[in-house]
């Protein structure tokens, strides 16, 4: 029995609607090798995780030296240096006056804590998020989670969560495609949602400073400025999910960076340690020191050798410029992908920041149908070819480019010939 069918026969994986049937057996850089020796260019990162490429001699060494120290201390202790100094750095690279962090195991976890931490600092218990947004597979995260691809069959989830809608210039409520028309008006539609949708209890508003599983939406340049304007109006706290956006993702060190507001809480997970597990959720002093004793824990949460990994994927952030790499190379990407979009009709939208980018593809662009079958199509024409991409969106037709932020030119070049090669075969 092979490892495909091993899956098939014993691991739960009905929750997949396709799995790329590639068994990797090693990886380095954005080139990941199968266990017949096929390698791909891999243009999806483990879903954004490994930023500094995959294997990171840096990150390596960092982890297998803490390794031969100890594995694991309990949250409950001092005697864990690498804790402490993770959370001064993010201290002193998160926006503003973000300062104390706890920290978890996955997205998830971060975003379940930053919920915890708006209900019992402000004493509120509602929320408000968008549509089109994801937030992880718990059942809070879910609650707020605005795609019912994501929720089905899922529920009852929690009361208290209303949505606005997202700031997706491509497909809007408000028939217009002018990004600043969007803006105020989807910044609107979140006092609307406040005023007609809740009991004015909420604690806070939460999105993604760039949605990803919602198939790579940018939200307009003044978008959160005018938001921020009504949260602070009412006392009500941003919390930003930079899950999938952070560490280098979009050009800058946190997709946040972009829109000049800072976030009373910030959520950071995938990229924070180039694929070791480990969440920070990162928040002003006073709302962090808001927990009593016994009201919130993870038994591995602040894991050493993760938090080692971590402050080393940090340092290549800086020694590499990271952030730099993404914008100058997405500036690449998306410019030729726009001249791409006069050669395949199938090409609706391009969209992205850095190296976190999305090709909506449509049937027809005058009614932009969405175009799921030939994505699907796409996709495994280039996993054929030797480069693998994900396929994102509400209706699954945005293919998404987000590979490690180290990939070179040549590579970027294939990957480009072979989505174009795609598109004319579909």
């Amino acid at each position: 029995m092979n490892t495909i069918e091993k899956y098939q026969k014993y691991v739960t994986t009905s929750f997949v609607p396709s799995i790329e049937p590639v068994v990797f057996d090693s990886a380095q850089g954005a080139t990941v090798t199968d266990t017949d020796g096929k390698s791909y260019i891999d243009c999806f990162a483990g879903i954004a995780v490994s930023n500094a490429g995959h294997r990171h001699p840096k990150v390596i060494q960092a982890a297998k030296d803490q390794l031969d120290k100890f594995v694991h201390a309990g949250s409950y202790i001092y005697h864990v240096p690498q804790v402490a100094d993770l959370a001064e750095q993010l201290a002193a690279i998160t926006p503003g006056r973000l300062q104390k962090t706890f920290f978890g195991n996955s997205g998830a976890e971060g975003i379940e804590t930053a919920l915890r931490l708006a209900k019992t600092f402000t004493g509120r218990t509602e929320f408000i998020s968008l549509t089109h947004s994801f937030h992880g597979r718990t059942n809070a995260t879910l609650s707020i989670t605005g795609n019912y691809q994501r929720k089905k069959r899922g529920g009852p989830y929690l009361p208290g969560i209303a949505f606005a809608p997202a700031p997706y210039v491509y497909r809007n409520p408000f028939g217009t495609d002018d990004p600043e028309e969007v803006a105020r008006r989807a910044a609107e539609m979140v006092r609307w949602a406040i005023d007609f949708h809740t009991s004015n209890d909420v604690a806070a508003f939460i999105a993604e400073p760039v949605m990803g599983e919602g198939g790579i939406i940018v939200p307009p340049e003044n978008y959160f400025k005018y938001v921020k304007e009504i949260l602070d109006e009412r006392g009500i706290l941003f919390i930003a999910d930079e899950v999938q956006s952070g560490f280098g993702r979009t050009g800058k060190l946190f997709g946040i960076d972009h829109y000049a507001v800072e976030p009373d809480i910030m959520v950071m997970a995938k990229g924070i340690a180039d694929g070791f597990p480990i969440s920070a959720t990162i928040a002003r002093e006073e709302i962090s020191d808001c927990f009593q004793p016994g009201e919130h824990l993870s038994t591995f949460g602040g894991n050493p050798v993760s938090c080692a990994a971590a402050l080393a994927n940090l340092e290549v952030m800086r020694d590499e410029d990271l952030p730099g790499q993404a914008a100058s190379k997405g500036d690449q990407i998306m410019a030729q992908l726009q001249e791409m979009m006069s050669e395949h009709e199938m090409i609706g939208d391009v969209r992205g920041k850095g190296l976190m980018i999305g090709i909506e593809l449509v049937t027809d662009r005058g009614d932009r149908t969405p175009a799921a079958k030939q994505a699907g199509a796409i996709r495994t024409h280039c996993r054929e070819k030797g480069v693998l991409l994900g396929v994102g969106g509400q209706n699954a037709n945005v293919l998404r480019i987000q590979p490690p932020l180290t990939i070179n030119e040549s590579e970027l070049e294939q990957v480009l010939d072979t989505i174009g090669d795609g598109l004319s075969s579909v």
